[in-house]
């Protein structure tokens, strides 16, 4: 039994379980948001927590102890220029996870672990990239992808109708009742000749 033991083994070694710990602190002070799974989500929290509660500082030497774990620099002078400082008057607790659900390939439950003061970017911004949201991305785990393509393509049903709209109004447009007058004065002649040569014979 496993009394008195801290932390989850995450079936890895201690050095690939601390491998994949600094990978995922660089993806989530880069993006500032990463999916991962609910018990990877829970052990890495206190870490990335620990990591701002250093940055907030800014010296010399806490800036050196989260290089130990986070080996980017640019990432390091991300934390400590522009996250950190967002935290300054916030005691604790600077992340948040929320659970997504269960993944369909083998089941395991998944999460967003996240900074509690991110704002989800509209798609009209994401959309001139041509990169799809992270929330989009997840919906297509478990296959919510569907809904959204068949409200994607209710609207483009409707615009070849809407097209179609206005080229029947030149044909309404191109038949004007111009030239049905010219054919009554064509077909008046034709009835006075008539008249005219009923007329003959009854002389």
């Amino acid at each position: 039994m496993r009394h008195r033991m801290h932390g989850r083994k995450l079936g890895r070694t201690s050095a690939h379980r601390k491998a994949m710990f600094r990978n995922q602190l660089v993806a989530l002070f880069e993006h500032e948001r990463i999916v991962t799974t609910l018990p990877k989500a829970k052990e890495l929290r206190p870490l990335a927590e620990r990591m701002v509660t250093l940055a907030r500082t800014g010296t010399l030497a806490n800036r050196r102890r989260v290089l130990t774990m986070v080996p980017d620099k640019a990432i390091v002078r991300k934390l400590f220029d522009e996250i950190a400082p967002r935290f300054m008057e916030r005691p604790g607790g600077y992340t948040r996870i929320v659970r997504l659900g269960r993944r369909r390939g083998d089941g395991a439950e998944l999460a967003i672990i996240e900074f509690v003061d991110y704002v989800l970017e509209s798609k009209e911004h994401g959309g001139e990239s041509g990169k799809t949201s992270l929330m989009d991305r997840a919906r297509g785990i478990f296959g919510g992808g569907k809904k959204d393509e068949a409200a994607e393509a209710a609207p483009s049903d409707e615009t070849p109708a809407k097209a179609e709209a206005p080229a029947e109004e030149p044909e309404a447009e191109a038949a004007p009742a111009e030239p049905e007058a010219p054919a009554e004065a064509e077909a008046a002649p034709a009835d006075e000749q008539q008249e005219t040569s009923e007329e003959k014979p009854a002389d």
